[in-house]
């Protein structure tokens, strides 16, 4: 999977890549990430990718013009399967989004700064568009950390243990259960005696119970 990332502050994320899963799936060839700056294809000599709002509106707007020759370039060496633009008022990016473009080949996200970009672009280079939360970043860059890590870490290969993805949150629209390790006793608070018994059918039932009681009372709005 290649994922292009465009933003006027690829330092704010470049670091987050080199570590952990993110780092591991790129050496291993599973994943590429790729960081665009978009000053690079503005004709502005001091590299302004921004403008003052028709309308007398407050704040800042990223220009079309660097945006769409950085996407045309993009798209002049190989097909991509979805433009995405990280937006507030985008759809809620959620687990069964990461699932689904987990298995696709080639994805732009394209982070929005200032008081966001230009709407043409929107109108006709954007496929999807999505919010992590409804609250106002500074910049689309930590959506776009946030949204690549959560499709990277679903690529088959890419986790040691492929089964864990699997148990994440969400999957099946349910919590996870609660999770414990050594020691068994610590203090007196003890690990429950039902995941020391080795009977893996009362174990999965356990977790099943816990994890549709965790649902109820922390989020009645997935069942």
């Amino acid at each position: 999977m290649r994922i292009d990332i465009l933003t006027v502050f690829p330092e704010m994320i470049e670091g987050f890549f080199n570590h952990s899963i993110m780092s591991r799936a790129q050496k291993a060839g599973l994943a590429e990430i790729h960081l665009h700056n978009i000053r690079d294809y503005t004709v502005d000599k001091h590299r302004k990718t921004d403008d003052y709002p028709f309308g007398g509106s407050a704040g800042l707007v990223m220009k079309i013009e660097p945006i769409d020759r950085l996407i045309t370039e993009l798209k002049s060496q190989r097909d991509y399967d979805e433009v995405i633009y990280t937006s507030p008022d985008g759809e809620r990016f959620d687990q069964k989004a990461a699932n689904s473009f987990s298995l696709l080949n080639n994805i732009i996200i394209l982070c929005g700064h200032y008081k966001g970009i230009d709407y043409r672009i929107r109108e006709h280079l954007i496929t999807r568009e999505f919010s992590i939360g409804d609250y106002v970043l500074t910049g689309g860059e930590l959506v776009a950390a946030v949204m690549t890590d959560s499709i990277v870490r679903l690529i088959p290969g890419v986790m040691t243990d492929g089964q864990s993805a699997l148990s994440d949150c969400f999957q099946d629209n349910l919590l996870a259960p609660p999770i414990y390790t050594r020691p068994a006793d610590y203090k007196g608070w003890k690990v429950p005696e039902v995941l020391l018994s080795g009977n893996q059918a009362m174990i999965d039932e356990w977790e099943f119970q816990q994890s549709l009681e965790r649902t109820k009372r922390l989020r009645p709005d997935l069942l």
